[in-house]
């Protein structure tokens, strides 16, 4: 049995699921935070890819596609690439101080590229309990800019991990 990693603080990650989805011209889904669904500091820095835990019993591939559902409000794809690895941040000693409960000190994440295969109407932000109040298509370039620092590494990971799946979709 391996051992768990755990964050800095001594906490474990929480597993989660990531979501590249990619349009017809190659560009990536990023959402807009509703305030008030975590950290304080995201006012600045709303712009996200979706993603959300694993549930118990479930798989990446599956989680990936219920919060496609869930955040985005579309079956409409088809996972097209996992990412080699899991993508780990730490939560910053403020954000872990203003949590009720410090059940994780970090998110590990395995990302997926996923072919959007709907049009704009597909989409649906209102289907689950809302966590985006807006949405747009972005250059894959453009998400570390877009992440709030302690997740920008993550970012980084995934533009050099589906940097290829964009360039092979756009020939």
């Amino acid at each position: 049995m391996t051992q768990q990693r755990l964050s800095p603080a001594g906490l474990p990650y929480r597993p989660c699921a990531g979501i590249v989805l990619i349009n017809g011209e190659g560009l990536i889904w990023v959402g807009k935070r509703v305030e008030g669904l975590g950290d304080e500091d995201m006012p600045s820095y709303p712009w996200q890819l979706p993603q959300g835990g694993i549930d118990r019993g479930e798989s990446p591939e599956e989680a990936v596609m219920r919060e496609l559902w869930e955040e985005v409000g579309t079956r409409k794809a088809e996972i097209i690439k996992a990412a080699h690895d899991w993508f780990y941040y730490d939560l910053p000693p403020e954000v872990l101080a203003r949590q009720r409960k410090n059940r994780w000190g970090g998110q590990k994440q395995m990302y997926f590229a996923l072919r959007y295969l709907g049009d704009e109407s597909d989409i649906d932000l209102e289907v689950h309990h809302p966590e985006f109040v807006d949405w747009r298509w972005v250059e894959l370039e453009e998400l570390p800019d877009l992440a709030i620092p302690f997740k920008r590494r993550v970012y980084e990971q995934v533009v050099a991990e589906f940097a290829p799946v964009i360039s092979e979709l756009r020939k």
